[in-house]
């Protein structure tokens, strides 16, 4: 059945928002309000709530909704919200999504099932079923490292033609495949929006064709993905190019903190390097990911500084 909701588009810059945490890992919902003001100052033309970035799989419903309420009300209407309704299986996804688009967001994006194994019918009637229950456009989000199914052009452009998804967030590292939805996505008409969320290759995506992309690098330099994607916007892609290498440069304190999870060495240093710049009160992670030790911060601090993001402490 083809639905009949209208997608805010959802193109340029629209990063991931972190999830900041007090010392006794409560959210911190006054950082996070700031940031929410900084990267709308920054020039973004919309939010992605409750991502990997954001740190979703670690929060209570309760905790999701709070997060949304806050992003929303801090936003006050200026750019459009997505929101992460990442769970299971539908049933469990329906319940989340709903109470999400009453906190406010304009479109609700999910993955394909988790922990389950399914083939791609089954994963294309769990969209389904979600899209039906929501009062709110859906969006698919291609993540295979995290949910270990890829998203096959076939069901996506199907879904797109019944109504079903309106946009795609490609998190999937699979450059050919995307590049091959792009040209599929405009011979079927453009129906799906499509952003991607490689950091690092941004510049050759946007001249691929993609609407734009959710990067989490963008809570520590919004400027510079914003600089980013108006080069490529204007055809300029000398300085687009010129962009990502600053952006890339400065990326490299991600791999700074060596021997930690993935969580906690992205996120993780994200956050330190957002405290650096004082965007955030306190760097913490979730309560289950081992923080950075003061050796991994130090190094993440000293590459902010001589990147230009941050200044260097005072001396005592």
């Amino acid at each position: 059945m083809t639905q009949s909701h209208t997608s805010p588009r959802f193109t340029g810059v629209v990063p991931p928002v972190v999830t900041p945490f007090t010392p006794e890992g409560e959210v911190d919902h006054e950082s996070l309000a700031g940031v929410v003001e900084m990267l709308i100052t920054g020039g973004v033309a919309g939010l992605f709530a409750l991502g990997s970035t954001g740190e979703t799989a670690y929060l209570t419903e309760a905790q999701r909704v709070a997060v949304l309420e806050t992003i929303v009300r801090a936003n006050a209407g200026r750019v459009p919200v997505i929101a992460g309704a990442i769970e299971l299986t539908a049933p469990r996804i329906i319940e989340t999504a709903q109470k999400l688009v009453a906190a406010g967001a304009d479109a609700i994006v999910t993955t394909a099932p988790l922990y389950t194994l399914n083939s791609q019918a089954e994963i294309g009637r769990h969209f389904r079923l979600i899209a039906a229950a929501i009062d709110a456009p859906l969006w698919a989000y291609d993540v295979p490292v995290r949910v270990h199914t890829k998203l096959s052009i076939e069901l996506l452009l199907d879904l797109a033609a019944d109504g079903v998804i309106h946009g795609l967030k490609d998190s999937s590292g699979d450059d050919v495949a995307f590049r091959r939805l792009v040209a599929a996505n405009r011979a079927a008409g453009s129906p799906l929006q499509l952003l991607t969320g490689h950091e690092l290759v941004v510049d050759a995506m946007l001249l691929a064709g993609a609407d734009g992309v959710v990067p989490g690098f963008a809570n520590v330099d919004v400027e510079g993905y914003v600089r980013l994607f108006e080069a490529a916007a204007g055809g300029d892609f000398d300085a687009a190019r010129e962009a990502q290498e600053r952006l890339n440069e400065r990326f490299e304190l991600v791999f700074a903190p060596r021997g930690y999870s993935g969580d906690a060495m992205g996120v993780g240093a994200f956050k330190v390097a957002m405290q650096a710049r004082g965007f955030i009160a306190h760097a913490g992670m979730a309560v289950t990911v081992e923080p950075l030790a003061a050796d991994a911060i130090a190094e993440v601090r000293a590459i902010a500084v001589r990147t230009g993001l941050a200044a260097a402490p005072a001396r005592a």
